[in-house]
């Protein structure tokens, strides 16, 4: 967005003023006041119809990159943090290089502007909504006692709403889910300003619909559930065989973003995408003590999958990882941006003939000598994988580690696998510093 005359007439006021005070040797107490201007938010003539039928979702193909905002206030005033924990982001804290933070979290007044998150996306998974366009719920209720009639109040009874909402926290929570919990489209789960852990019972289910966002959330000790009926919407509810215990399991649907989440030790995986899901954007997410990290695609023989396109940027993988970051089946996966500093096995797997677009990621191999190989094509023969378009552009290789690339390399399908322009690996540690869920805190930059 761009800055308006009247904020660049303020700033060099500002940066006068601490000129001046420096000739005279005083040590002045100058803030910048910096209220960013949003833009109104357009109302969706259809926001409430949840996509059910998957050949309807679109194919996006084309190259998307989004620029750095311009923010001239940022360069004045200093977010200075005593922290010395890896997520500090210390001095010019709008200035990170990641377009998701630099969109929205310079402003100190985020908390009234919650919606423009909305409109930071990037990637395959862009034009993800969530609850733009409806109210806001607020969950002031951490129970759950009863998944089929859910009580106002409850993160339940938010998420299988059939208009679009915008669901924020009232307090610090910690939800156990007697079962997964459904989401219906059109959703927003926005965790930030308070502590929400979703932990040690079922977790979150995107099956069927569209134009979901979770951000914010602290997912962890998911548990396998089911064999119970479970509500979906306030007419429906069914019968639920039982769930693998994922965090965030994606089955059939499109246009979801997961975003500045702390991921860590489910019994299945962290994040799923399977059964022709698409326009995926998972970003910013801290992931840690995990076994399979990520599945993105059914099996080798759903060919379905084949339409799937997901973008993987800006995350850590972090310590106590042992493969799937992540596994990929069929579609079109574009991996930008991440900081891999742990992993056991492999980082990037997959069958199937997909294609990966591994662009300015860091990549620090582990100390056993047989685990350096980034890459790791699952049960398929070198004659089978040697067409496969894998290729790895501008990636730093630390500690021995190294990507082994195949294929022609396809001018045609590294189109369907790039979403976004990928930033030098040498800003990776900037661009994923805020890697998880954020303590934010209401008036002050996020």
């Amino acid at each position: 967005m761009a800055v308006s005359e009247k904020w660049v007439s303020l700033c060099s006021l500002v940066l006068l003023v601490l000129f001046v005070g420096a000739m005279a040797r005083e040590q002045p107490d100058v803030s910048a006041s910096k209220n960013v201007e949003t833009q109104k938010l357009q109302s969706s003539n259809d926001s409430s119809m949840a996509v059910t039928r998957l050949e309807e979702v679109g194919a996006l193909n084309e190259q998307h990159v989004v620029a750095d905002p311009d923010n001239v206030a940022s360069m004045v005033e200093m977010s200075i943090k005593n922290s010395t924990e890896r997520r500090n982001l210390g001095f010019f804290s709008c200035s990170t290089g990641n377009p998701i933070d630099d969109c929205w979290r310079c402003d100190p007044r985020w908390h009234f502007n919650r919606k423009r998150l909305a409109d930071c996306g990037i990637g395959f998974g862009r034009n993800a909504i969530g609850g733009r366009d409806g109210r806001f719920y607020i969950v002031t209720d951490s129970g759950d006692d009863d998944p089929v009639n859910p009580r106002p109040g409850t993160l339940r009874h938010a998420v299988i709403q059939d208009e679009p909402l915008w669901i924020v926290f009232k307090q610090d929570m910690a939800i156990q889910l007697k079962q997964e919990l459904i989401m219906n489209s059109f959703k927003t789960i926005d965790g930030r300003g308070v502590n929400v852990h979703i932990a040690n019972g079922g977790c979150i289910t995107i099956q069927f619909v569209t134009n979901v966002i979770i951000h914010g959330l602290h997912i962890h000790d998911c548990k396998p559930t089911g064999n119970a009926m479970v509500r979906s919407s306030p007419s429906h509810y069914g019968w639920r065989t039982m769930a693998d215990g994922d965090a965030v399991s994606i089955f059939g649907s499109s246009h979801v973003w997961v975003d500045h989440n702390s991921l860590s030790n489910c019994a299945d995986g962290l994040v799923d995408a399977v059964m022709g899901s698409t326009a995926i954007t998972i970003s910013n997410n801290y992931f840690t003590h995990h076994n399979e990290v990520m599945l993105l695609g059914h099996s080798d023989s759903y060919v379905r999958d084949k339409q799937m396109q997901v973008t993987i940027a800006y995350n850590h993988f972090g310590e106590g990882l042992i493969q799937r970051m992540p596994r990929c089946r069929h579609g079109y996966f574009h991996v930008v941006n991440n900081d891999y500093t742990h992993w056991e096995m492999y980082a990037i797997g997959g069958s199937g003939n997909p294609t990966i677009n591994s662009q300015g990621n860091r990549y620090l191999a582990p100390t056993n000598p047989f685990a350096k190989e980034v890459t790791k094509r699952v049960e398929t023969s070198e004659s089978q994988w040697k067409s496969w378009n894998w290729r790895s552009e501008g990636d730093l290789m630390l500690n021995g580690a190294y990507f082994t690339a195949s294929g022609a390399g396809a001018s045609a399908s590294y189109a369907r696998a790039s979403s976004l322009g990928a930033k030098s690996s040498s800003m990776v540690a900037s661009i994923t510093a805020g890697a998880g869920a954020l303590p934010c805190r209401r008036d002050r930059q996020c």
